[in-house]
């Protein structure tokens, strides 16, 4: 009993400081509650509209015109310019007016009618990565519905049926599926990999520098004393109120994101609710590691800093982690954000069951014993170290 009494000692403690100090408060409630009602408004329709896109027709002809008005037909396509030449259209790309281009050079239509083949181009910037690809789709679409609508005019001329036609112009129809998001909704796959990464960019540095302003302003000795020098009881009494509060926001998103938004969830809130406290805690545990190997204040801060940007490139949302160097492949298990996604987009997203992610669970729980390995090294430090500024 004793033992619980000097947790909620210290924990009463530590809710006294954090009150003082307002970066907890920003870093726990404020910036989260932001990060998420931006990014989650960021793309409230689910996709993007009306995409800047230009025009360079050299052909200048009614079949050309029907293509650029289909064209700006599309949904995501919106052509706000026409261009003299190809050089003025590339430059307006660089200056970022536009994201992409059709080029149609002259005697377009006439090579069409002949049958010769003619060759239009479509440039686009990969720049910003979701524009670039959706603008490519619409402007490779438009470049196949344009020999389409000549062919049937062919086929229509010698005397083909409908059916012959469409058998002719596609032979093998294609019915295409997205599974768990037919809808394309691109909020469901930006909010649910880059939201949670910047959250836990806030558990990754809170936790180091909770434990390094204990030694920078020489509580350090009072707060193991407490603790009757137990570093595990006094970490657990310090921690304790920022895991609760991280808890709540990280629950909050979720509840949020799954329950108001309705993003696909087939796996259920159980497992939910499992991998949010999970990954909050491994997080933590591997930030009082850090500061254990480095009893620090700005270098523990730091390895937390690079640790957590750099999970964003290896968790494998933006780019296959299969596609990278083995090495990479091998490093990218020592993220917890690389396991959460793993976790999300096979128990929860697509609903299989928990032992096909069985590793990432074990990772994520590895996580939690971390710092047993550093526990005397922070209570040396706590003891002995001087804060140098």
């Amino acid at each position: 009993m004793n033992v619980f009494k000097q947790i909620y000692q210290i924990a009463i403690r530590e809710c006294r400081y954090m009150w003082r100090n307002p970066i907890y408060g920003f870093c726990l409630v404020v910036f989260p509650l932001i990060v998420v009602a931006f990014f989650t408004t960021l793309m409230g329709e689910g996709v993007p509209t009306d995409m800047p896109c230009g025009v360079v027709d050299e052909d200048h002809t009614a079949t050309t015109r029907a293509l650029e008005r289909r064209l700006d037909a599309f949904q995501t396509t919106k052509i706000v310019a026409y261009y003299d030449n190809v050089d003025e259209a590339r430059d307006a790309i660089q200056k970022g007016d536009i994201y992409a281009f059709l080029y149609i050079p002259d005697g377009t239509t006439k090579k069409l009618v002949r049958g010769d083949q003619p060759k239009i181009s479509f440039y686009y910037s990969s720049v910003v990565m979701v524009a670039g690809n959706m603008l490519f789709r619409d402007l490779k679409t438009i470049s196949s519905l344009g020999s389409a609508a000549v062919g049937i005019q062919k086929l229509s001329a010698i005397g083909k049926t409908s059916r012959e036609i469409q058998a002719f112009l596609q032979p093998i129809a294609i019915d295409l599926h997205m599974i768990e998001n037919p809808w394309a909704n691109y909020n469901v796959y930006l909010s649910t990999s880059m939201l949670p990464g910047i959250l836990l960019i806030f558990t990754f540095l809170l936790t180091p520098y909770s434990l390094g302003t204990e030694l920078k302003f020489n509580r350090s000795k009072e707060w193991m004393r407490m603790a009757d020098n137990n570093v595990f009881v006094a970490l657990t009494g310090k921690l304790l109120p920022q895991t609760l509060i991280l808890l709540c926001v990280f629950y909050s998103y979720l509840f949020y994101v799954f329950g108001y938004l309705d993003f696909p969830h087939p796996g259920g809130l159980g497992r939910i609710l499992l991998l949010g406290t999970l990954v909050v805690l491994a997080c933590q545990s591997f930030g009082v590691f850090a500061f254990g190997l480095m009893p620090s204040l700005r270098m523990s801060m730091s390895i937390c800093s690079l640790w957590s940007v750099v999970s964003f490139s290896v968790c494998g949302a933006t780019f296959p982690l299969t596609s990278m160097d083995p090495p990479i492949q091998a490093m990218a298990q020592l993220f917890p954000l690389r396991h959460y996604y793993m976790i999300y987009q096979m128990n929860i997203f697509n609903g299989f069951p928990l032992s096909d992610a069985a590793f990432n669970w074990g990772c994520l729980v590895l996580f939690l014993v971390l710092p047993i390995f550093v526990l005397r090294n922070i209570k040396r430090a706590m003891l002995l170290y001087v804060y140098i500024p």
